[in-house]
């Protein structure tokens, strides 16, 4: 299975140029003042930072559909667990901000909780929540993999039982009594490390680690795909019983691609939730993680550059679409699938691969 690539030294100087551009949209946005010509709304800071989130997530799966050929159709739940791990000290350091004015948060209180359950221990530090942003969506995909990948479960029944857990993790947090706030979720967070959530300076400061987070997954990930590793998780991609026949255990190397790829699901979760300001349990809707597997199809999964392109057009086009004609925007994301899966089976990079070859 060849995959077209998109990192010649024009690519590159394309990906930096994006990068800058990128960079300079908050600097814009705190430098003008709203009217000016160059000012960029604070809105689009919030919506272009979103996306990026969305596109560190697609280039996670792609690391491990594109790459190693396992379909996940529950990625969902890596990316709220991140979110949630991160909400945790958010809603922590709103203090007594709140409507109920008490030391914990506002759902807690109306619960008529009288304590912080066990699991919040220490969640007021910041980098105890940055571990668990890393660890929690880490160590259950460690386990999970661990027993399916070992049990040779892989194909449309791994999907499945993916598919399954996120279902399951969502009906988890729906209940009040789970203490991560029920159907509502967190929100109404006030400050990050001591500064306000709602600054222009806070925001940009978000929306630059962001940035800088998606351009070093993409500088890790593309290393690991042109090593020694690389290759052999593109074998179990492509021969599994072949690479199993020359000597290597697909076991091992599938759950670190696997494990990899839910820490960055996490990550960018987590890089979401301050930005977004809500987090919920809808985002492990089953559907949330299939619109996952849409970014990178019709960007062109197999390629990094792909899956970041694809969650960039599909989101622009949702935010476009949902506006103008909200109620036919699953019909439009059903019917792109189709005619990508049908028409550009590499998708936009694919199409983009093409085109320089006619070029060259």
């Amino acid at each position: 299975m060849n995959h077209p690539s998109l990192f010649s030294r024009q690519a590159w100087s394309g990906i930096a140029a994006c990068c800058v551009v990128l960079a300079a949209l908050p600097l814009l946005n705190l430098a003008f003042a709203d009217g000016h010509p160059l000012h960029v709304p604070s809105y689009m800071v919030s919506l272009v930072g979103k996306f990026m989130c969305y596109a560190l997530a697609a280039l996670a799966l792609d690391m491990v559909w594109g790459y190693a050929g396992i379909l996940s159709l529950g990625h969902g739940v890596f990316f709220a667990l991140g979110a949630y791990a991160h909400g945790m000290y958010l809603m922590r350091a709103i203090g007594r901000e709140g409507v109920y004015q008490s030391d914990l948060p506002d759902f807690m209180v109306f619960l008529d909780w009288k304590t912080y359950p066990w699991f919040w221990s220490a969640t007021d530090s910041f980098w105890y929540c940055v571990a668990l942003v890393v660890l929690v969506p880490g160590v259950l995909a460690f386990v999970f993999g661990f027993f399916a990948f070992r049990s040779r479960i892989k194909g449309v029944y791994f999907s499945i039982i993916t598919q399954a857990m996120t279902y399951a993790f969502m009906l988890l947090f729906f209940r009040n009594n789970t203490g991560f706030g029920g159907n509502n979720g967190f929100t109404d967070f006030k400050r990050i490390l001591g500064y306000s959530i709602s600054a222009p300076a806070t925001k940009a400061t978000l929306y630059l680690v962001t940035l800088a987070m998606l351009a070093g997954s993409l500088l890790l990930c593309r290393w690991i795909v042109k090593s020694k590793l690389g290759r052999v998780l593109q074998a179990v991609r492509d021969s599994e019983s072949r690479l199993m026949f020359i000597g290597y255990n697909p076991l091992w190397f599938k759950l670190f691609v696997w494990t990899l790829s839910a820490v960055l699901c996490g990550i960018a979760g987590a890089l979401y939730v301050p930005q977004v300001g809500i987090i919920n349990p809808s985002e492990m809707s089953p559907a949330n993680s299939i619109e996952m597997v849409i970014w990178a199809a019709v960007g062109g999964r197999g390629t990094l550059l792909g899956p970041i392109i694809g969650a960039f057009s599909v989101n622009g086009l949702k935010s476009w679409f949902t506006g103008a004609f909200p109620n036919l925007w699953l019909f439009a994301l059903g019917l792109i699938f189709i005619l990508v899966t049908r028409y550009l089976p590499q998708g936009i990079a694919g199409l983009a691969a093409r085109w320089r070859k006619e070029q060259a």
